[in-house]
């Protein structure tokens, strides 16, 4: 397997070569901001690459929005998008490696990206990041598993297990309002830490 380090990363973004990318925000994704009521919220997009949904976040009033990447081209290009997005909330650095705390945090093609051996890294590394109560919310592929990535696939099951140990699943259901090439493709899901 190829490794998708920073290097890896950043070249799909000069590239081009981020097929998951849609361009904005993920419906199913937005409807969930969108009911979210407490702009003051420390929200965070791991993983997030041009991260629409950071973007979209800021400029409906949400201030306390954080993006991680390894590529610094993806945090580049929110810069271009967004040049009043504060500099010390696009973090260049390993997700794994982040000491910060969050009432959300949004996942969005992060999971499905990293190497699968990394998966019970992510939940506990999640588990850290979040405050008492906070929760996990987006989008999971459902995808073969044995699909070379990434994106790399998964299904209900396979998550449940993953996150039932320190999160209460609030919801992990089909997507009704996922983007055409996706319908059928993706989980919206939410979980709280326990």
């Amino acid at each position: 397997m190829e490794s998708l380090d920073e290097t890896y990363w950043d070249n799909r973004y000069k590239q081009h070569t981020d097929a998951w990318d849609l361009g904005e925000v993920s419906p199913p994704i937005k409807a969930y901001f969108n009911q979210i009521v407490d702009k003051s919220l420390r929200i965070l997009i791991p993983g997030a690459g041009n991260s629409y949904e950071a973007e979209y976040l800021f400029n409906n009033g949400f201030r306390n929005v954080f993006v991680v990447d390894l590529s610094i081209t993806a945090l580049q290009n929110i810069k271009s998008r967004v040049p009043s997005f504060p500099d010390s909330q696009l973090i260049h650095s390993n997700f794994f490696e982040l000491e910060m705390t969050f009432d959300i945090i949004v996942e969005q093609t992060f999971f499905c990206a990293l190497n699968p051996s990394l998966r019970p890294d992510y939940v506990r590394k999640m588990y850290q990041l979040l405050v008492d109560d906070g929760a996990l919310v987006g989008l999971l592929f459902k995808l073969p598993i044995d699909k070379v990535g990434p994106p790399f696939g998964g299904h209900k099951a396979l998550y449940v297990r993953f996150f039932d140990s320190l999160f209460n699943i609030q919801i992990m259901e089909d997507c009704y309002n996922s983007i055409a090439y996706r319908l059928g493709n993706e989980l919206f899901f939410k979980v709280v830490k326990k």
